[in-house]
């Protein structure tokens, strides 16, 4: 037997006793395809969120939809251009062996008609990428579309959601027929709005993460990656940005997150408390192919970090001796004064299951001692080195990637 395989099986064993089973993975059916490249109907993995009224039940988030990388720099290829982000509401069988959808529930625009996850055109909160079909037809663009990647559901059924192109906040209504947009210049010039500097965010790597404070006052929301503010060049890279958002007042105020790696990605956020979160951070390696992988769950306190939000609201932000956040070395914003939210290792999904997926995007807790997270499998696709849409392998086990809940023992502050 292989060594990762074994290693694996040892894994999931040890974590029998946690949960009925260690790990779970979703259902899905066909969705089409793309030459021999089956697309599934999963996704359900770029976020996920507790049900609040059932704790057997959960709620997962897809992305876009179904796309790859083209050859062509600035492109991507959408698979089925008409798909709707759709929010899934999920139930967990009585023996814990399973996973039903309860109902999958489409994004709509105000008007009832269905969002696509399509590119927003420019004063909508473009990114520059260009969407086309598998053969490069373009496809053009749709100015309530949405690339979902953060989520909150509340009791009534309604629920926020947070992307990565304006990037917008959207709240949607239990039957998803959008209510509000949030964007960073205020969504078609108009509403509320995110600090201008949110909208210098990379394309593709906008605000993966969302969460509210227990007492249900406060958004928090956390950028994948560092943001190229003002530009891609000389950047420190471990930089990123959380944002609270004041359902009441709309007042924001904004804190740093310091990577462990350049480039790594944020794409989940917890709350435990009104300035205690769990994030996860995460490179996009594979555990059975590449060395030195991470996929770890770090606990934040907001509590003794500098808001730096700027008084003037300009597109930069707050500046330190002429030179944006994002520009800025570590030793120079501790000069200024500026702390970063504190972080502490709560689990290394590697070491604890020899984690097969790149992609870790959700979580939530199953119970106050278990952690339960989820993958997003990219409906099944991937990019060839090409820029032809290939299926999606995972090294460790050579089988096609699929949604999968994992359990996770944590320990967690009492307050």
């Amino acid at each position: 037997m292989p060594n990762t395989i074994l290693k694996t099986l040892i894994a999931s064993i040890a974590f029998i006793g946690a949960t009925a089973q260690a790990q779970i993975a979703l259902p899905y059916t066909k969705l089409g395809s793309t030459g021999d490249v089956e697309v599934r109907k999963g996704g359900f993995g770029s976020a996920a969120y507790k049900d609040p009224k059932n704790p057997n039940r959960f709620y997962a988030l897809t992305d876009r939809g179904p796309n790859a990388d083209s050859a062509n720099k600035g492109e991507k290829i959408f698979v089925i251009p008409s798909y709707s982000p759709t929010l899934g509401h999920f139930e967990f069988s009585e023996d814990g062996k399973s996973i039903k959808l309860l109902k999958a529930i489409k994004l709509k625009r105000p008007d009832g008609k269905p969002i696509t996850g399509l590119p927003n055109p420019e004063g909508y909160g473009a990114t520059g990428e260009k969407a086309v079909s598998p053969e490069g037809k373009e496809l053009g663009v749709d100015e309530y579309g949405i690339d979902t990647e953060g989520l909150v559901v509340l009791e009534d059924g309604s629920f926020w959601v947070s992307d990565e192109y304006g990037p917008h906040i959207a709240k949607f209504n239990a039957e998803g027929v959008q209510q509000e947009r949030i964007s960073p210049l205020g969504f078609k010039n108009e509403g509320r709005k995110l600090p201008a500097v949110f909208a210098t965010r990379r394309p593709n790597r906008g605000m993966e993460g969302l969460t509210i404070t227990p007492d249900g006052k406060t958004l928090v929301g956390i950028m994948q990656s560092t943001m190229f503010n003002p530009s891609k060049d000389d950047l420190n890279r471990t930089v990123t940005r959380i944002v609270a958002f004041d359902l009441d007042t709309g007042k924001t105020k904004q804190y740093l997150y310091r990577q462990e790696k350049k480039n790594n990605s944020n794409s989940e956020i917890l709350a435990l408390s009104n300035t205690k979160f769990l994030v996860n951070e995460r490179d996009g390696k594979f555990f059975g192919k590449d060395e030195e992988v991470q996929k770890h769950v770090y606990l934040i306190d907001l509590a003794d970090a500098t808001d730096v939000s700027d008084t003037d609201e300009s597109k930069n932000g707050k500046m330190v001796n002429g030179k944006t956040l994002e520009q800025s070395s570590w030793e120079e914003l501790e000069a200024a004064g500026i702390k970063p939210v504190s972080k502490k290792l709560v689990v290394d999904l590697v070491k604890e299951l020899n984690y097969p997926h790149e992609k870790f995007e959700g979580m939530w807790l199953k119970d106050d001692k278990t952690l339960a997270v989820i993958n997003d499998d990219d409906f099944t696709i991937s990019s060839s080195k090409e820029g032809k849409v290939s299926q999606k392998i995972l090294p460790a086990t050579k089988k096609i990637d699929a949604n999968t809940v994992y359990f996770v023992p944590v320990d967690l502050p009492k307050e």
